[in-house]
């Protein structure tokens, strides 16, 4: 299946932009009456075939329409504080989109060493793992927000924070606590861990404090352990 992304999808006929139309007809070669699909990001998935194979606009007609195409039975927020190196996060997005999330908080925190990110280029990140992971729903994400503003927000579901201070009380490991087809939301802090003052706001906030293992991760490998946990518990 050769999957394509357009979250502005008309019915019957939709013209691909020219970077996609390229990619359908020069990369991939269709012709007319190829198949492809396409997803709006929503949870639709669109069986087309091309009815104009121009390189700069192809044009396709929707044959049949899929909604709500495999969604996820749980529904995962990873807040992230963002690396120093970019790349690191953008691993961490394309490799969670791929496992399996439903939106994402940057979390810019007291030592955090980014405070800014790039947000169209994100965007296109998670927007190609959704394509190369043929997923139809394309997860959220956020802009950079303050560590106060998420721990704070209304969220209905079960909140963790993973850090690693051994000072703050006993944490429980991830995999005992998430429930399948739950609610969660997971914390995930900078480089430097989450200050003192950060993780006592969190737990006096409802937040539960959480190990992912014996192992000290790097931050964006902490935050795809944590997307692979809850992903593993509701596929049991």
């Amino acid at each position: 299946m050769q999957l394509f992304y357009a979250p502005d999808i008309t019915l019957p006929r939709y013209t691909l932009n020219e970077e996609e139309s390229k990619h359908c007809i020069r990369v991939l070669r269709m012709r007319l009456d190829d198949e492809l699909h396409i997803t709006d990001g929503k949870g639709n998935l669109y069986r087309c075939k091309v009815v104009d194979d121009n390189v700069k606009r192809c044009t396709v007609e929707v044959v049949h329409t899929t909604p709500n195409y495999e969604p996820l039975p749980y529904k995962l927020t990873m807040a992230v504080a963002p690396t120093k190196n970019i790349d690191r996060f953008e691993w961490f997005l394309e490799k969670a989109t791929e496992v399996g999330i439903y939106e994402v908080f940057p979390l810019e925190c007291d030592h955090s060493e980014r405070r800014q990110i790039k947000i169209d280029r994100e965007e296109k990140v998670i927007t190609s793992a959704v394509k190369q992971s043929l997923k139809a729903y394309h997860p959220t994400l956020h802009p950079m927000t303050l560590f106060k503003e998420v721990v704070t927000m209304p969220f209905e579901g079960d909140k963790f924070i993973a850090h690693c201070n051994d000072t703050l009380g006993e944490r429980e490991y991830l995999g005992k606590l998430v429930k399948k087809e739950g609610n969660t939301l997971i914390l995930i802090g900078p480089e430097g861990d989450f200050s003192q003052e950060e993780i006592t706001f969190a737990l006096d906030n409802g937040f539960k404090a959480i190990s992912l293992g014996k192992e000290r991760l790097r931050t964006e490998t902490a935050a795809l352990v944590a997307t692979v946990i809850t992903s593993t518990i509701n596929k049991l």
